[in-house]
């Protein structure tokens, strides 16, 4: 099964990836997990990648592709793989296209989990963290016992700076320019399958469940 997680910040798929990732033996693919072991195993893309990682720039398609390439291509991949965080425009949805081919796979389903911005805001502009545990929080929908203290390990609670107001409304608008286009050229591709990400985490798990075991 060769699978795209596709999904706005705050749509829940970090939830869902765990619960994909305990029922199928498929490998989860984050882009940041890609570069991360790419520049810890020392291969020339990581290489590359560090040197932009390293001065806060973005890091070019062409090296990305080359680490997705690699990561593809490794034996825990053979059965298939759930990708997350790529591709993000169609330029390299294009390009994961044809590095599929040259490893005689291609994309089955592209999973895209959608949820009313509305709600988006309100999900990502609630969160808090540990500083310590780093264990996620809600306002709204899942505050502590003791406001600004963690249940877990007493730690101080605190607000990501990109889950701030005006920084979570520019996230959204980034990724629906990026990405509209992406749904419209997977849908061409008659592999796009919309997930109402507005529900219960298990409802939505189930409908991922019925695409997954379509495949």
């Amino acid at each position: 099964m060769n699978v795209l997680l596709m999904g706005p910040p705050g749509a829940g798929k970090g939830t869902q990836a765990d619960l994909i990732k305990d029922r199928y033996p498929i490998p989860h693919i984050s882009t940041g997990d890609m570069f991360r072991e790419a520049v810890s195993t020392g291969t020339e893309l990581g290489k590359e990648a560090k040197k932009y990682m390293d001065s806060g720039k973005l890091v070019p398609d062409e090296v990305t592709i080359g680490i997705v390439q690699e990561r593809l291509a490794q034996d825990d991949c053979k059965e298939g793989f759930l990708l997350d965080g790529f591709p993000r425009t169609v330029k390299q949805a294009e390009a994961l296209d044809q590095v599929l081919a040259k490893l005689g796979k291609k994309v089955e389903a592209a999973i895209n989990i959608t949820v009313p911005e509305d709600i988006l805001y309100e999900r990502m502009s609630g969160r808090i963290s540990c500083k310590d545990c780093k264990t996620v929080y809600h306002l709204k929908f899942n505050p502590p016992a003791k406001a600004g203290i963690c249940d877990k390990c007493g730690g101080e609670l605190i607000q990501r700076s990109d889950d701030q107001g005006d920084t979570v409304k520019r996230r959204l608008e980034v990724y629906a320019e990026q990405t509209n286009p992406l749904i419209e050229y997977y849908e061409k591709q008659g592999v796009l399958n919309d997930i109402d990400g507005n529900r219960d985490s298990q409802a939505v798990f189930a409908d991922i469940v019925k695409v997954m075991e379509s495949l």
